[in-house]
């Protein structure tokens, strides 16, 4: 029997149980793009519109209730926030885009910091694009998939929420997303769909980002 292809190969989840579960780190918070901390390991984002459920989501993947800031008011990250997991890999908590009730100013300010560190940073493996999976993409959200393109670093659209969105909607709002994809040549072609209360899809990403380690 062939083998499978490394992004297929099954992972230990007791590997990804003591990964992700393990000691994390908050490393920095970056208001600015010179307070950005030097490399620690490979990065990986996550960025996507203010109301999105971004810290929530990433609080479910590391299995705590207060690594990342859960507001309800939507724009509270104002910074990129980096978390050292185990020394192996870093998360960065991004400024959302969107709904934030802040000044033009300040918005303009956090999108150049958030575009200043994906155009530059060589750690950066991985963007995971968070969407709303009852909405679908929207235009900012084209706006960070075409400067990734540009810029070409790898990202990854993460459907959240999908425990609220209605199943045909959600099916619709999947096929609509995969075929947009096909048109940006830095996007990962699948989608990872995601719950944080209910952890739906937690492995999943988890083992996506395990593999690019």
């Amino acid at each position: 029997m062939p083998e499978l292809p490394p992004e297929l190969m099954p992972i230990d989840p007791v590997e990804l149980r003591r990964l992700f579960g393990g000691e994390c780190d908050f490393i920095a918070g970056a208001p600015v793009a010179a307070a950005v901390p030097p490399p620690q390991g490979p990065e990986f984002g996550f960025v996507g519109r203010s109301n999105v459920g971004k810290s929530s989501l990433v609080n479910a993947l590391t299995g705590r209730k207060t690594l990342a800031r859960v507001s309800h008011t939507p724009g509270r990250t104002q910074q990129l926030n980096f978390f050292n997991l185990g020394g192996r890999l870093v998360l960065v908590d991004m400024p959302g885009y969107g709904f934030a009730k802040v000044s033009k100013a300040q918005s303009n300010s956090w999108n150049k910091l958030a575009r200043d560190y994906l155009r530059g940073r060589a750690a950066l493996r991985c963007v995971f694009i968070l969407v709303d999976s009852r909405h679908g993409l929207k235009d900012t959200d084209r706006d960070v998939m075409k400067l990734l393109d540009t810029a070409a670093v790898s990202y990854r659209i993460v459907l959240t929420k999908v425990d609220e969105a209605k199943k045909a909607e959600l099916a619709t709002t999947q096929q609509a997303v995969t075929d947009e994809l096909k048109k940006h040549p830095a996007a990962f072609p699948d989608i990872i769909l995601t719950s944080a209360h209910e952890g739906t899809g937690m492995d999943d990403l988890r083992s996506s980002i395990y593999r690019l380690i």
